[in-house]
């Protein structure tokens, strides 16, 4: 039977409004902003990476990517809204090893299921934690601070940018390896808790180097150990805590991109080839290379094969050291 062009036509657009939406998806996406949103206020590590990604994506997407900050709640604020919002690849959360491989065993109840609800896409950045004190704090090294911190048990503060930040899990793990007590603050992002620190308000922290080398190089704060296996190049002189005798002691941040549960797989690789290559653009790049950030870029499976490894660490280590939600 021979088909003339107006049955054709029709044909065509039958089989087109009975494919499945995910085969339009790679071609589409994206078709409006693209929310990427973080779990912390303004001005700590998480802010930094994800701007510095969203500014690449932006141009080589022609859609705006934007950071939303949205602290609160140990990051369950952020990713309960996320975990709601529609899987298409238009709203995207910055994970990290807190809302990943810390809060399902630190917190009862969450209102979602890291592994079921959200869908990993890939790892941005990994950067080493740098542990600091205020000045005036009477040790001039990481051993004189142990010491002094023992001898004054539970009179000093540190601050973290929040219940399962980075810093908080970093320093609750420094406590149980030496022995310390010195009192949490938790605050809503890593700025609010270095406007305390720099005032003498609290007197240790722990946290990125994006955010802290600037105050390191006035004077403003003293670094006095890496959190890294190795010491890195920016910091040359100051030690590791493996360093210090802790042998095996590591912790470090790091991030990644997740959407919600349903997204059409190939708007997850669509995102994850992006993201690479934003990731490998000069302009992300020397930002990295300015704070010893290393670039990820993996696949959605390398990414998920990574956080089920920390989750095993870290499940263990809050075990260990009683890590709670202040």
């Amino acid at each position: 039977m021979t088909l003339n062009r107006r049955q054709l036509l029709a044909l065509s657009g039958a089989a087109a409004l009975a494919a499945p939406p995910s085969v339009f998806a790679q071609s589409a996406w994206p078709t409006k902003p693209v929310r990427f949103v973080v779990p912390f206020a303004p001005g700590g590590t998480s802010e930094i990476v994800a701007r510095s990604v969203a500014a690449e994506l932006t141009k080589q997407l022609g859609q705006s990517v934007y950071v939303e900050n949205k602290p609160g709640g140990a990051g369950v604020t952020a990713m309960s809204e996320v975990a709601k919002a529609a899987p298409d690849g238009h709203t995207m959360i910055l994970g990290h090893v807190g809302t990943l491989a810390v809060n399902p065993y630190m917190l009862k109840n969450q209102p979602y299921d890291v592994n079921r609800d959200f869908i990993p896409v890939t790892l941005l950045a990994k950067v080493p934690n740098v542990f600091v004190i205020h000045p005036d704090v009477p040790a001039k090294n990481f051993r004189e601070f142990v010491d002094y911190v023992k001898k004054h048990p539970g009179q000093l503060n540190y601050g973290s940018a929040g219940n399962a930040s980075a810093g908080h899990l970093a320093m609750e793990y420094l406590k149980l390896v030496t022995g310390m007590y010195i009192t949490h603050i938790p605050y809503r992002g890593t700025g609010p808790q270095l406007t305390d620190l720099l005032a003498g308000r609290t007197q240790a922290s722990s946290a990125g180097l994006p955010a802290l080398g600037a105050h390191i190089r006035a004077g403003k704060l003293r670094a006095i150990a890496v959190g890294t296996q190795q010491r890195i190049s920016l910091l040359p002189d100051v030690p590791t805590v493996a360093e210090m005798g802790f042998k095996d002691f590591e912790t470090s941040q790091w991030y990644g991109i997740l959407v919600p549960a349903g997204t059409p797989p190939e708007v997850v690789k669509k995102i994850q080839e992006e993201s690479y290559k934003a990731l490998k653009s000069s302009a992300v790049t020397e930002r990295f290379a300015t704070d010893n950030a290393v670039g990820g870029g993996g696949s959605s499976a390398d990414f998920a094969a990574f956080i089920k490894r920390e989750q095993k660490i870290w499940s263990d280590i809050v075990k260990r050291a009683g890590i709670k939600a202040d």
